[in-house]
């Protein structure tokens, strides 16, 4: 009882000693001291959705930048995570199925194959020209005929071009035609003189033509490039086969004389 008296602290003396605590202080700073916190005002705030309608955003005279752009709401949708165990929801094996090459990793079955057997786009039958692809039915000329050129009104001496039929409002070549160069077709009849200039003439269009008198020009075409090598071989093989036809011009002369 001594002991537990001696503990007890005296209550004239405002400090606290505990003979088993080093705390030594005032008892009266223990007493409850709340603090006291500043209020706060909030005030309204405004939060612009980036999935809003514009009609939204324009009501609220909110600009549009590349912060509050988005796409309209419901218009994306999350890609289905394959593979990521069975709370997924999609089960083991994801409906893959157990085997197979379309169960393994990888790019899979190309295109258009049917397991082996002829696959369909070799099963049809292939279309002739440009719609199979070949070369033969790419057009390489701007065809005029003569009956056209007729209706456009050229008067007598006038020169019959690719220009001057594009001012005459005859053809309008577009896209790859553009650079196509200008062949005269013998549908039709003319019976003006004209000077014709064209890269090619067909053959009832150049008889036509003729009969008339007009007079024909045959335009030379882009030439090849070839290398200097090939163009040297080219060049002799030119003078072989000239100096071959005049030796053998001059045999037949020879003996037609004789």
């Amino acid at each position: 009882m001594a002991s537990l008296l001696s503990l007890t602290p005296s209550t004239t003396s405002p400090f606290l000693h505990l003979s088993s605590s080093h705390f030594k202080g005032n008892v009266t700073s223990l007493k409850a001291n709340p603090r006291k916190f500043p209020a706060i005002k909030l005030s309204k705030l405004v939060i612009v959705n980036s999935a809003v309608e514009p009609e939204v955003l324009s009501n609220q005279n909110v600009r549009f930048r590349l912060d509050n752009l988005g796409p309209q709401p419901g218009s994306r949708k999350k890609q289905k995570r394959k593979g990521r165990g069975h709370a997924a929801g999609q089960g083991g094996s994801c409906g893959f199925g157990m085997r197979g090459q379309k169960s393994r990793s990888g790019p899979g079955v190309r295109r258009g194959f049917e397991g082996g057997q002829m696959p369909l786009y070799r099963r049809l039958p292939k279309l002739r020209g440009i719609a199979g692809g070949m070369r033969a039915g790419v057009s390489k000329y701007v065809p005029v005929n003569l009956k056209d050129i007729a209706d456009a009104g050229f008067e007598e001496g006038e020169e019959v071009s690719l220009e001057s039929l594009k001012s005459k409002g005859l053809i309008n070549p577009s896209g790859r035609e553009r650079r196509l160069p200008l062949k005269i077709l013998g549908d039709g009849e003319l019976s003006v003189k004209l000077n014709f200039k064209a890269r090619a003439f067909s053959a009832s269009a150049k008889e036509k033509l003729e009969a008339v008198g007009c007079s024909l020009t045959v335009l030379p075409g882009r030439k090849k490039w070839v290398k200097p090598s090939v163009a040297k071989n080219m060049a002799r093989a030119d003078e072989y086969f000239a100096k071959k036809r005049a030796t053998t011009a001059a045999e037949s002369s020879e003996s037609s004389s004789s």
